[in-house]
């Protein structure tokens, strides 16, 4: 299995920046989608941006698209957003995850809540 332990949430003023992180242990090798998502009320979990391990192709969220950038650390088994010109309309739980079977159609799995392993998740706050 694996698991998935997000930091870095935290409380900020409208146009600051935060930088999440995402410790993935267990089986960490193979190709996968890894992914950020956050809660939107009444609709569940939604896909913010993710990344596929095997070319690091990336895709976003057209709401967070040039504010935010996901990348990886192989070497430290972390997955990271970094999250720029925040609005309080961001503000919300963040939650980490990696698709369980080995996957490149990463957004097309963001409507797919059942395919993914997640993480507990990471509060964002910001204020305007």
């Amino acid at each position: 299995g694996v698991h998935l332990v997000e930091s870095g949430g935290g409380s900020v003023q409208a146009g600051g920046s935060l930088r999440l992180s995402c410790v993935i242990s267990g089986d960490t090798d193979g190709l996968y989608c890894m992914g950020w998502f956050r809660l939107v009320p009444g609709k569940g979990r939604e896909g913010v941006a993710s990344i596929y391990t095997g070319d690091r192709s990336t895709d976003y969220a057209d709401s967070v698209k040039g504010r935010f950038t996901v990348s990886q650390d192989n070497a430290k088994n972390t997955l990271y957003l970094q999250m720029d010109g925040l609005k309080s309309e961001d503000t919300t739980m963040y939650y980490c995850a990696r698709t369980m079977a080995h996957s490149r159609d990463c957004r097309e799995r963001w409507s797919q809540p059942w395919s993914w392993n997640w993480g507990q998740g990471t509060q964002v706050t910001v204020s305007s």
